[in-house]
């Protein structure tokens, strides 16, 4: 390795800083899929006053769409929302092209939530976090 560079553990990074790294992923990534980059989606609950009561964050790209977050307020669990955000994020998906979605989620969290709308797991990372597991799921959507 050349000596004017350092390897640093950054104690208080900056967001703007880690965004330069993102970018250089995606700058790269683009370089090598026909200049593809993700596209964004972002889906919410609202209150009336207009504050979040839960929300979706994902991205389509090269064909699927990567489902990032999901979250609904304990308030509102159970009543239907987590399943409309979920279908909506497939009907984006579609709508953009995407017949396949990714996801990831944790034993402590939504794992028959979502194999009941059809996510089959392809991947169980035991021990992540300990004594529980990380689950990676997929979807082909109809239509």
């Amino acid at each position: 390795m050349p000596q004017n560079y350092q390897v640093m553990i950054e104690s208080e990074p900056k967001p703007a800083e880690m965004g330069m790294v993102v970018k250089g992923l995606s700058a790269y990534n683009a370089s090598k899929a026909d200049g593809e980059t993700p596209n964004y989606l972002f889906i919410t609950v609202r209150g009336a006053d207009g504050s979040i009561a839960g929300g979706l964050v994902g991205a389509t790209y090269l064909g699927w769409l990567q489902v990032q977050a999901v979250w609904v307020s304990d308030a509102l669990r159970g009543l239907g929302y987590g399943t409309a955000l979920m279908q909506e994020a497939e009907n984006e998906a579609h709508r953009r092209g995407c017949p396949r979605v990714f996801l990831e989620t944790l034993s402590f969290q939504a794992l028959p939530f979502y194999e009941k709308r059809g996510y089959v797991v392809f991947s169980r990372l035991a021990d992540f976090p300990p004594g529980g597991a990380r689950y990676a799921l997929t979807k082909q959507l109809e239509g």
